[in-house]
């Protein structure tokens, strides 16, 4: 079929690139704000068919080639801010440098793609995993004679996320960005309050009841829990915090804030800690599984005539490819560190960790997807085992060690979630019968596409709203949860000043989500903890999971409504498509939009630049109800299908 059929075609190569630079940008807002991001192939794969068709038709394989590259806008843009704002945290850079940028992006991107090509025997033709997400995007594809519902979906959800966003705080002021309440019940500091993000009702959408119940659980044991028991008993014990809340009068939002920011949210950089080290333990054999039978193919030799549907990237090429794409790595360590006894072991760990955590992406895509994979888990693991040994080398007060450990999980991060990425596209292009090497060439392509505009778009987000712990000159800034955490850890094993005692009782509250989760697998339950989204939802603000919760709700209504709620998921995620699309418009459109608003915010050097006369700004209630209708239209849409 794909000697006959047309696949890595101009067009093809040219809207692939495109569409993952745009969703690349999109889901570097969302992971910023969120901490989370979405998969794009089946949105992209949706985009192509109806733009092939404009142009005369395009075959399943180039519609497989663009969704194919247009996926690493979400595993570019997720390695790229779970790491590199790191940088700007910790006050190494002041803003993000392009060339570094597209060296640590691009090269990472790459790298992902070198290290798992020869996991894809392994993984998808001898023992094959479920790879949820390339099984549905093979399903997109196969059934996308008709694309034009579905792009109408997109369009439309894309147009409303874009007015809500444009009305919204950043924009016209008309309503909102939170509508949050506060006040006192004797001691007890009383807290709630839910974004006004439709993105958020979309992401809540996508990754269902279960895993919204989990993040929402943790940011109730946040603010409604741990902050009320430290404002009421432990507040003396900081006398500096202690001011600063005395300072606020009565103020018990802001108060709440205080309490999250200097010490309650690092009880989930604990619970993330033990997360993230309990996903590699628990997958140890798994991972040796698919790291010898990926050297095994590795080594196999192409004597025999290889079927154009099982044709890899060439062993050879590849491994030239690897020296070339690791020397430019090296030279940047040696511009960090200035000294070749450190450079080059940090090089060796970059490889050596690469290789492993992309079988370890690779694995956890083809059991739970792609949007499910701990990335940020296996990022704090490699930052942690690279600070250990550089602290040797370099000395626990070293001013440049937690730096190079950032640089170090920066790669590997990019590597393990392109490498993940990859398998799942290769598991669609083997269900329609494409051809692995043009894959794999296509989401190089795709992977550096995103690479190039990465740095451009943060710095406009950082100069226009912000990015870490929110400053005076930006108080509502895009919290970047997954940098801050690295920040936080680099810097803890470089001598850096963190509340270990909050971490310590995190990391209990970790062990602990892990003990439930464990007991429910037990049981055969249906209901799981997954301890990292435990974790997101501890370090998080309660007004961001708010909605999450809200829209995993939703989706629970439609599978209510459509008699569903005990089908299996391939059943649910085909009744679930148009919801699913839906939501994914509401996150683009927000998204995209959220960076066109930036542009006249830095051009004036004005926050206010698009406001309407104060007169018109109609606060929470209002904001609220727009909420509530988008919420309705997403429940319609999921209810009613029309694909």
């Amino acid at each position: 079929m794909s000697e006959r059929v047309a696949q890595l075609s101009p067009r093809a190569i040219i809207l692939s690139a495109v569409l993952a630079a745009i969703l690349a940008a999109a889901n570097a807002y969302l992971g910023l704000f969120a901490g989370l991001t979405i998969a794009t192939a089946i949105p992209a794969a949706v985009v192509s068919m109806a733009v092939l068709r404009v142009l005369g038709g395009g075959t399943i394989l180039e519609n497989n080639i663009v969704q194919t590259g247009a996926s690493a806008g979400s595993s570019i843009a997720a390695g790229v801010i779970f790491t590199i704002p790191a940088l700007i945290i910790l006050n190494y850079w002041h803003d993000f440098l392009y060339s570094w940028v597209l060296a640590i992006a691009g090269l990472g991107g790459l790298l992902g793609v070198l290290f798992s090509v020869p996991l894809r025997r392994s993984m998808i033709v001898e023992d094959p995993l479920p790879f949820p997400e390339g099984k549905a995007a093979a399903e997109v594809l196969k059934a996308g004679e008709n694309p034009g519902p579905g792009v109408k979906i997109l369009a439309k959800a894309a147009a409303i996320g874009a007015i809500v966003k444009l009305a919204a705080e950043s924009g016209m002021r008309l309503i909102p960005d939170n509508a949050i309440g506060g006040g006192f019940i004797g001691k007890y500091l009383g807290y709630m309050g839910t974004n006004l993000s439709p993105a958020l009702l979309g992401v809540g959408y996508i990754i269902g009841l279960n895993v919204g119940i989990v993040v929402v659980s943790g940011s109730i044991l946040s603010f409604n829990i741990a902050i009320p028991i430290y404002h009421a008993f432990f507040l003396d014990s900081d006398p500096a915090l202690a001011a600063r809340i005395a300072a606020a009068g009565g103020d018990a939002v802001a108060i709440a804030g205080m309490i999250w920011s200097a010490k309650i949210r690092y009880l989930g950089v604990g619970s993330m800690l033990i997360g993230g080290v309990w996903t590699l333990f628990s997958l140890r054999k798994s991972l040796i599984s698919g790291i010898r039978s990926g050297l095994h193919a590795a080594r196999q030799s192409g004597g025999e005539a290889i079927k154009e549907t099982d044709r890899d990237l060439p062993m050879k090429w590849m491994l030239i490819a690897l020296v070339v794409f690791v020397i430019p790595l090296a030279l940047l360590y040696q511009a960090i560190v200035h000294q070749w006894l450190v450079s080059i072991p940090m090089t060796i760990i970059m490889i050596v960790a690469g290789f492993l955590f992309v079988s370890v992406s690779a694995y956890l895509a083809g059991l739970v997807g792609s949007s499910n994979n701990p990335v940020s888990g296996i990022t704090i693991a490699t930052i942690l085992f690279a600070s250990l040994v550089l602290v040797l080398l370099l000395g626990r007060d070293s001013p440049i060690g937690a730096v190079a450990a950032i640089m170090i999980g920066a790669v590997v991060c990019c590597a393990a979630a392109v490498g993940g990425d990859n398998l799942q596209d290769l598991k669609a292009g083997y269900l329609v019968g494409a051809t692995p090497w043009k894959q794999q060439l296509m989401l190089m392509i795709g992977a550096f596409s995103c690479a190039l505009i990465m740095a451009p778009v943060l710095n406009l987000l950082a100069a226009a709203f912000g990015i870490g712990p929110p400053t005076p000159e930006h108080p509502h800034s895009l919290l970047a949860p997954q940098a801050t955490l690295m920040a936080s850890v680099a810097k803890g094993m470089f001598g850096g000043e963190l509340p270990w005692p909050m971490i310590g009782i995190g990391a209990v509250i970790g062990a602990v989500t892990i003990a439930l989760d464990e007991w429910l697998k037990h049981r055969g339950s249906t209901f799981r903890v997954p301890v990292l989204a435990a974790a997101i939802g501890i370090y998080l603000p309660l007004e961001l999971m708010v909605p999450i919760f809200l829209g995993s709700l939703l989706s629970y209504f439609v599978e209510k409504k459509l008699g569903i709620v005990n089908a299996d998921d391939k059943t649910k995620e085909h009744a679930h498509r148009p919801g699913t699309l839906f939501s994914a418009g509401l996150i683009t459109g927000e998204a995209l939009t959220g960076i066109l608003i930036a542009i006249p915010i830095v051009l004036s050097g004005r926050a206010d630049v698009l406001a309407l006369p104060e007169s018109l700004h109609f606060g929470q209630l209002v904001g609220l109800a727009v909420v509530c209708v988008v919420g309705y239209l997403l429940y319609r849409s999921g209810a009613e299908p029309k694909m």
